[in-house]
C-alpha cells in the first residue's frame, strides 16, 4: 500500500475510493463500477501532475525521504552483476550503513559504494538509518584506494541525512574520517561517479560525493545541514523548516544552476518510488552516458578534472 506525504492527503482520498470501488466489485461480480473508478483514476492522475507540477523545496525534501524510494541495496542488486560485498575497515568493526564492493556495470569491473537506510524498523535499525560511523567511511577509503590500485571506476550511491553524531563516532575521531574520504575521492586517478539517491546530508555525504560527475534524481536534495537543524539554529524552531529548505537551495535544480552537479536525472510521476523500476532503469542510463564520457580520460587528465570541478563550484550561479 502506498504510503501518502501530507500534501498528498486529497490524492490519497481519490485513490482510495477507486480502491474501495474495486475492492466492493471483487466481492459482488454484479456490481459494474469500472466507469465510476476509471473517472476517479483519471481525476488522480491529473491531481498529481498538478501536486508535482511546482513543488516547493520542502516538499522535494519530504520526497526524497519517502520511505519507499528506492534504495542503495535496491539499486545494486538491480544495476551491478557479480557484486561481492567487502566488509570492514580493518582496524575497528564493520559498519552496516555503509554498502560496498566489487562488482560488474553492464560487463566493467567497478567498485561501488554508497549507503543504505534500511526499509523496514529491523533493518533501518542494523544500518543506523544511513548514518554512517567513522569505520564506514574508513571502509569506503579502503574500497576507493582497492580501485585506485586496479583501474577501476568507482560508482558512489548517496542517501544520508547526515554522519552518525554519537559519542562513540566521535570519539573514533568521525570528523577526521571524512575528512579522508573526502581527500581519497580528490586524490585516485579513476573515474569517480556520485548519484545522490535521496537524502544528501553535510559532510557525510560530501565524503562518497566528491566525484568527476556528480547526478541527482529530480526530488533529491543535497545541503549542509537539514532544514530542520538549520531553522532550529537560525530562528531557534524547527517548525521553520519550509523557510530554510527555500534559503538552502537544497534541490537538484537549484544545484544544477550552482554547478555543485552535473545532471539532474529524471522521475517518474509522483516520484521514485511510485515505479521504483523506471527510476532505477534512468540511473541506469546516466551511470552509462557519465562513464562514456570519461572513458578515453587519462589517469592524470581524471584527477586534474575532479579537482577543477571542484575549484570552480558555484561560480555561475555567482556569475548569474
Amino acid at each position: 500500500m502506498t504510503q501518502y506525504l501530507d500534501f498528498e492527503k486529497p490524492l490519497a482520498e481519490i485513490e482510495g475510493k477507486a480502491e474501495e470501488l474495486r475492492a466492493m466489485a471483487r466481492q459482488n461480480e454484479e456490481m459494474d463500477i469500472e466507469q465510476e473508478a476509471a473517472a476517479l483514476d483519471k481525476k488522480a492522475d491529473a491531481l498529481l501532475k498538478e501536486l508535482y507540477a511546482n513543488l516547493t523545496p520542502w516538499r522535494k525534501c519530504q520526497i526524497a525521504r519517502h520511505p519507499e524510494r528506492p534504495h542503495c541495496k535496491d539499486y545494486i542488486e538491480a544495476l551491478f552483476n557479480e557484486y561481492t560485498p567487502l566488509a570492514g575497515d580493518r582496524n575497528y568493526a564493520d559498519d552496516h550503513a555503509v554498502m560496498g564492493g566489487l562488482a560488474r556495470f553492464n560487463d566493467q569491473p567497478v567498485v561501488v559504494i554508497g549507503h543504505e537506510k534500511g526499509d523496514d524498523t529491523k533493518t533501518r535499525i542494523e544500518r543506523n538509518f544511513g548514518m554512517a560511523r567513522p569505520e564506514g567511511y574508513r571502509k569506503a577509503i579502503r574500497l576507493m584506494e582497492l580501485a585506485d590500485k586496479f583501474g577501476l571506476p568507482v560508482i558512489t550511491l548517496v542517501d544520508t541525512p547526515g554522519a552518525y553524531p554519537g559519542k562513540g563516532a566521535e570519539e573514533r575521531g568521525q570528523s577526521e574520517a571524512i575528512a579522508r574520504s573526502t581527500e581519497k575521492c580528490l586524490q585516485i586517478k579513476v573515474p569517480m561517479i556520485s548519484i545522490i539517491i535521496g537524502e544528501g546530508g553535510s559532510g557525510g555525504a560530501v565524503a562518497f560525493a566528491t566525484a568527476n560527475r556528480v547526478a541527482m534524481l529530480e526530488h533529491s536534495v543535497y545541503s549542509v545541514i537539514s532544514p530542520e537543524g538549520c531553522a532550529s539554529i537560525l530562528w531557534k524552531d524547527a517548525e521553520k523548516m519550509r523557510e530554510a529548505a527555500e534559503a538552502l537551495r537544497i534541490t537538484a535544480q537549484d544545484l544544477k544552476a550552482l554547478g555543485v552537479n552535473d545532471l539532474v536525472i529524471a522521475e517518474p510521476l509522483g516520484g521514485a518510488h511510485r515505479d521504483q523500476q523506471a527510476a532505477i532503469s534512468s540511473v541506469r542510463d546516466a551511470i552509462s552516458s557519465m562513464l562514456e564520457e570519461m572513458k578515453d580520460m587519462s589517469r592524470d587528465e581524471l584527477l586534474s578534472d575532479r579537482r577543477k570541478k571542484f575549484l570552480d563550484m558555484g561560480s555561475k550561479g555567482l556569475a548569474a
